[in-house]
């Protein structure tokens, strides 16, 4: 695996035996969260545990040790005590990365020393994804559903008017259907005008 390949290439040329490589975990956490890795503590006797880090460029780093629990952790040259919190309950050996950003990215392990040799007891691979990385996918879904719901509105509407052209086009065809012409008033008003003349003009004759 890439984590034994990393081990295999970095640590064993350093002198560093690894007992529980298959123990290893991944953490996969999005940028700007924490994240807390766990080691067994396996010594019954005071010793010095270490946290180290190696990125995929295959470079070890030193992040922190402790030797005694109620002592504060010693952090390595180069490292910010804010970033790394490393702490312990006896049983356990705890390290908290705060606020992880794509740099954080790489295999962590604890381990100690043991004669000239260094022992790897616990392995974790830590993987920080980009906030950024799931937007496409955000994007490609709500464009699709937007695809989705713009088809079926114009397909309803298509529908709709279709059923509204076939209602017309019936109505206009049905034979008890006739239009109905309405005359001005003014046209009444003149002929009655010209039965009142006629009518005048025949009295006026009968009195002559």
């Amino acid at each position: 695996t890439t984590v034994e390949t990393l081990l295999t290439d970095v640590l064993l040329p350093c002198r560093w035996i690894s007992v529980s490589v298959s123990d290893s975990q991944t953490f996969e956490v999005q940028s700007g969260e924490e994240v807390t890795l766990l080691c067994s503590n396996y010594s019954s006797s005071p010793t010095e545990i270490f946290w180290f880090r190696v990125t995929k460029r295959s470079e070890l780093h030193c992040i922190c040790s402790m030797s005694q629990p109620h002592e504060p952790a010693s952090f390595c040259t180069g490292i910010q005590s804010g970033k790394f919190e490393m702490s312990t309950n006896i049983s356990t050996v705890f390290l908290k990365i705060k606020q992880v950003d794509l740099w954080d990215s790489g295999l962590y392990f604890c381990g100690t020393y043991l004669s000239n040799y260094a022992v790897i007891v616990h392995a974790t691979n830590v993987e920080v994804q980009d906030v950024f990385d799931g937007l496409p996918k955000m994007m490609s879904v709500v464009l699709g559903a937007l695809t989705v719901f713009l088809i079926v509105a114009v397909i309803y509407l298509a529908a709709k008017i279709k059923h509204l052209q076939k209602g017309i086009f019936s109505q206009s065809s049905d034979p008890d259907y006739a239009a109905v012409t309405f005359h001005p008033k003014t046209e009444s008003h003149h002929r009655l005008a010209s039965v009142r003349e006629v009518d005048s003009d025949v009295i006026y004759s009968s009195t002559r």
